[in-house]
């Protein structure tokens, strides 16, 4: 079953978020936050697999402030380029009071166990790390997080449970930038941070350019495990 729900913003205004929920409620809910295309048919399709496995997934518009509603697709060169200028102009520090707002909002939503994690992919991937850091969440994972590496002054306030994917040969995050994200999380309780070998940015986006099956798999396998133990 999906719907679509209206968020309020603690600052003022409103925003919409897509869900999808199980056929057993009350369950555990998961934040998803998405990349530069916005809430489109790549995030619905990760909201209905997180439903399939119990969860009420809800992804949130996190670029309402400039243009509400953004769905775009992933093969054509006018919507990259219409998410990249999304992405260069998004406010990240806005970004993750709009976060907070809509983990309180599904906190609270009807069918829901009140127990709530936050994970998101590239732009919502860093997201899912400043939110943990930030403010805390019952759980965050993290798939290959742009930027990442510019925000590691605030690992020492990671206290949230944590699971990173990162892929090897990604080429917007670096091998350095990969080691430096590891290094500065290394001894974290309850983070714990995979790497894909051979596999590039993107590497679980649903018919992406880089899209691998088995590496998406046991990525996602990973993570339905992570959560339902972070979330019980």
């Amino acid at each position: 079953m999906t719907e679509r729900i209206t968020i309020q913003a603690k600052n003022g205004g409103a925003f919409h978020a897509y869900v999808a929920r199980p056929a057993t409620q009350p369950a555990p809910a998961v934040v998803v936050l998405h990349e530069v295309f916005g809430v489109n048919e790549d995030i619905r399709q990760t909201c209905d697999e997180l439903a399939a496995q119990g969860f009420v997934a809800v992804a949130p518009d996190l670029f309402w402030r400039q243009e509400p509603d953004v769905d775009l697709r992933i093969d054509t060169e006018t919507d990259w380029q219409h998410g990249l200028r999304l992405y260069m102009a998004y406010d990240r520090d806005a970004g993750v009071g709009d976060i907070a707002d809509t983990v309180r909002a599904v906190s609270q939503l009807a069918g829901t166990t009140g127990r709530t994690a936050v994970m998101g992919y590239c732009l919502g991937g860093l997201m899912t790390y400043l939110a943990a850091a930030r403010f805390g969440v019952d759980a965050g994972v993290a798939y290959h997080g742009g930027d990442t590496d510019s925000y590691l002054g605030e690992a020492g306030k990671m206290n949230s449970p944590l699971l990173m994917h990162l892929a090897e040969e990604d080429e917007f995050i670096t091998k350095d930038a990969q080691a430096r994200i590891k290094e500065a999380l290394a001894g974290k309780p309850g983070v714990t941070i995979h790497s894909y070998p051979g596999q590039r940015h993107a590497f679980s986006r649903h018919k992406g350019a880089h899209y691998d099956a088995a590496s998406a798999a046991l990525a996602r396998s990973r993570t339905v495990e992570f959560l339902k133990h972070a979330l019980a």
